[in-house]
């Protein structure tokens, strides 16, 4: 099959997901809320007293925010493809004369979409909290743009999760096991100047705080009272998180492709 025909499938796989979604309300609902549900706990329960030097706190919050969010919607793409391994949805998919990357590039496409919407409820509801961005255009859509690529390459990470595991709720488990860390131990929501040594440097290295400071950086707001730290992630932080999204991709499509094809046959 030519790779035309491969996307063409993959866009009907991707149309099948969205639709499940509008069958599914709740599933958005509950994906839209928690996200809002933290902007307005660590907004006014815990802003006041973190003191970001410079920048307002809601400002430095809504980078971590998108990213955590973005990083948890990401867990969709491994619960659904373990649910429709389940159901036998994949071996149905299997009898037809499709491509076999259609149902990956279709599942990871749909979770993207809805990712992007999530993003752009947050972006009102960061505006309404007092969040703002002080870049130009090209700049923002850059930060956002980063944010999806971002997810992407984490809905890959968690379609191998879902892949490899026997059940959704095992596909849960395993996700917040890699995610809470990734997340928690990270600048997406406190400096991390007077984290542990241990702790620092994990979250020096962290691909969601690189990801943080870039978005940051790309939406203005940064401010030069509090500069990055002097490691080469933070420094450089749209350039390393351009590196983390390919690498992601790199290591996590083909395992991926692996997986499915074995877990497909069982």
């Amino acid at each position: 099959m030519t790779v035309i025909t491969a996307l063409s499938d993959g866009a009907v796989v991707a149309k099948r997901n969205l639709l499940k979604i509008t069958r599914l309300p709740d599933l958005l609902v509950f994906s839209t809320v928690q996200p809002i549900m933290f902007v307005l706990l660590f907004a006014y329960v815990f802003g006041s007293a973190i003191d970001v030097p410079g920048v307002s706190y809601t400002d430095y919050l809504m980078g971590g925010i998108f990213v955590q969010t973005v990083v948890f919607g990401a867990t969709i793409t491994g619960a659904g493809l373990a649910d429709d391994i389940k159901k036998g949805i994949i071996d149905r998919f299997r009898s037809l004369p499709m491509a076999r990357s259609a149902v990956l590039v279709g599942r990871t496409t749909s979770d993207l979409l809805n990712n992007a919407l999530v993003v752009a409820i947050m972006a009102v509801t960061g505006l309404i909290v007092g969040w703002g961005i002080h870049t130009s255009f090209w700049e923002a859509a850059g930060g956002f743009a980063i944010l999806l690529m971002f997810s992407y390459a984490i809905s890959w990470m968690m379609a191998t999760v879902g892949l490899s595991v026997s059940s959704v709720e095992v596909v849960q488990n395993a996700s917040f096991l890699v995610i809470f860390p990734l997340t928690f131990i990270s600048n997406a929501f406190v400096p991390i100047t007077n984290f542990p040594p241990v702790l620092k440097t994990f979250a020096e290295w962290n691909p969601v705080s690189a990801v943080a400071q870039a978005v940051r950086e790309l939406f203005g707001n940064t401010s030069p009272l509090f500069p990055p730290p002097d490691v080469w992630p933070l420094q450089n932080a749209v350039l390393a998180s351009s590196i983390w999204i390919v690498i992601f991709l790199v290591v996590f499509v083909p395992l991926a492709v692996s997986r499915f094809k074995k877990s497909a046959a069982r």
